[in-house]
């Protein structure tokens, strides 16, 4: 008889083979409720309320993850009880950074948990022939560079949309970045840590592969026409 308590999870292999795989710039958030969202969120069978409530909830568990080096220091306070010590977020307020149009779905779950974050906006679009980034928008608080920014996208395909995003965020001065999506290709993961190899790329799942019009296989199709019922 087979000993099952010797046989890994899915969950466990899944880490297992996700911790080996990733240098430590690439945090996997590999926590049961978010891969429960994560499969939720990939089915062509989700509706579009139930797919954006779903990608809100996802972006707020990733944002614990994204935010747990945040600095801190210590007020005085009085409880009903007692006068005491007690830690709160120190320094100027971070900057959450869509890129338009999918990331506005991350940046609703997130902004629920940090209200008074700044909030800062890249406009581009995929060429279709080329597949390369073409910039119509960007618009940052004016003191970026002296914030914590926190670049939001769904999707990580095939990193040229997140390169560009962070190449215009560097040129405004900014030094301290993260990049949160909800799935990432590995050749999307592997251009954007040759590129930016300072910023934590945090991730709900990993997918092999993209197909010839660049999606995520097996992804979860185009995320922003998903979020806005526009496919």
């Amino acid at each position: 008889m087979t000993d099952l308590s010797a046989v890994p999870t899915a969950v466990e292999a899944f880490a297992e083979t996700t911790a080996s795989a990733l240098s430590p710039s690439v945090l996997v958030v590999n926590h049961p409720l978010v891969q429960h969202k994560v499969t939720l969120v990939r089915s062509e069978d989700t509706t579009t309320d139930n797919f954006r409530r779903l990608v809100r909830e996802i972006s707020q568990l990733l944002t614990y993850e994204a935010t747990r080096d945040l600095a801190m220091e210590t007020v005085s306070i009085r409880t009903p009880v007692a006068p005491m010590e007690s830690p709160v977020l120190s320094g100027k307020k971070l900057c959450l950074v869509s890129i338009l149009r999918a990331g506005n779905g991350f940046l609703d779950g997130m902004l629920e948990l940090l209200p008074a974050a700044r909030v800062g906006h890249i406009g581009l679009y995929r060429d279709p022939e080329t597949l390369e980034p073409i910039e119509y928008y960007f618009k940052m608080p004016e003191d970026i560079e002296e914030r914590l920014v926190i670049v939001v996208d769904p999707m990580l395909a095939t990193g040229n949309s997140a390169i560009a995003a962070l190449n215009r965020l560097k040129e405004r001065g900014v030094t301290a970045l993260k990049y949160v999506c909800l799935i990432a290709s590995r050749q999307g993961l592997r251009a954007l840590q040759a590129a930016h190899p300072d910023v934590l790329i945090v991730t709900a799942a990993i997918d092999e592969t993209l197909n010839e019009h660049g999606y995520i296989v097996p992804g979860l199709g185009d995320a922003g026409d998903r979020l806005y019922g526009t496919k």
